[in-house]
């Protein structure tokens, strides 16, 4: 099966096990990893959906995920990377903006990237080379050329309070230049929406591959720039990643402030 192929039949998955995130009575069944780390009966459940449609789509093709142990990945081999739940915070206190998140990469190549909001019924797609889509149209990231034109998304790490004065520190200087600054909590839409000019950047730490993987494909085919924030690529089996992910135009200008 070929990769546009692969990606037609993995969105097909996703947006089917989309439904999943709306069932409130299974998202008021939480489970603390941490004090501000949580997986609901959601989680687990649409992980396991798919990690089943993807094995009979292709079983040859390993399956990494959030909520299980991943210490037997090859990274030299075809890997699907799925959050099952992007913003499960936001699940629990029924705030409208969680995703399914699923790539797949093999090394430090994302081939297919397909994040669905079931919340705003929107499945954004991309396949390397082949351009970034919402619903099927060709998205593009926004023409703002200076950070003072441009609206931007910062993120805050909640599980590492201990940096919060910097980290916050970090965000007042980006807001002091820019239009505003957002939060929406889950990494994988504010990729997406600074991929269709929604946003003209977004930055955060202490990200995960699944946090980004298919995101920041779609941000760079649709005409976007993802770095972590030395400038250099970020990598998918880092341990955490910090990633600046903007339009391209105002991207060495944030470099300078993060």
């Amino acid at each position: 099966m070929d990769d546009a192929e692969l990606l037609r039949q993995a969105g097909r998955i996703v947006q089917e096990a989309g439904a999943r995130l709306e069932d409130r009575d299974r998202a008021a069944q939480v489970r603390a990893k941490g004090p501000t780390d949580f997986v609901t009966a959601v989680d687990t459940e649409v992980q396991e959906r798919i990690r089943a449609r993807l094995q009979a789509l292709d079983g040859t093709i390993q399956f990494m995920a959030e909520e299980k142990d991943n210490a037997s990945i090859d990274p030299a081999r075809p890997v699907w990377i799925l959050d099952p739940v992007d913003g499960t915070t936001n699940l629990i206190h029924g705030f409208r903006h969680s995703a399914i998140s699923l790539a797949l990469a093999e090394g430090e190549r994302v081939r297919l990237g397909l994040v669905y909001d079931p919340f705003a019924g929107e499945l954004f797609a991309a396949r390397r080379g082949g351009g970034a889509f919402c619903n099927g149209r060709p998205i593009h990231t926004s023409a703002a050329g200076r950070l003072s034109d441009s609206l931007c998304s910062v993120g805050t790490n909640p599980g590492r309070r201990e940096e919060a004065g910097t980290a916050f520190a970090r965000a007042r200087r980006v807001y002091d230049r820019c239009h505003d600054i957002r939060r929406i909590g889950a990494a994988s839409v504010e990729l997406c929406y600074t991929a269709c000019g929604r946003l003209d950047a977004y930055m955060e730490h202490g990200l995960k591959p699944w946090d980004y993987a298919a995101g920041g494909l779609i941000l760079t085919e649709a005409g976007g720039r993802l770095t972590a924030w030395d400038g250099t690529p970020p990598s998918l089996y880092a341990a955490n990643c910090a990633i600046l992910a903007t339009n391209g135009r105002v991207h060495e200008e944030l470099l300078a402030l993060v």
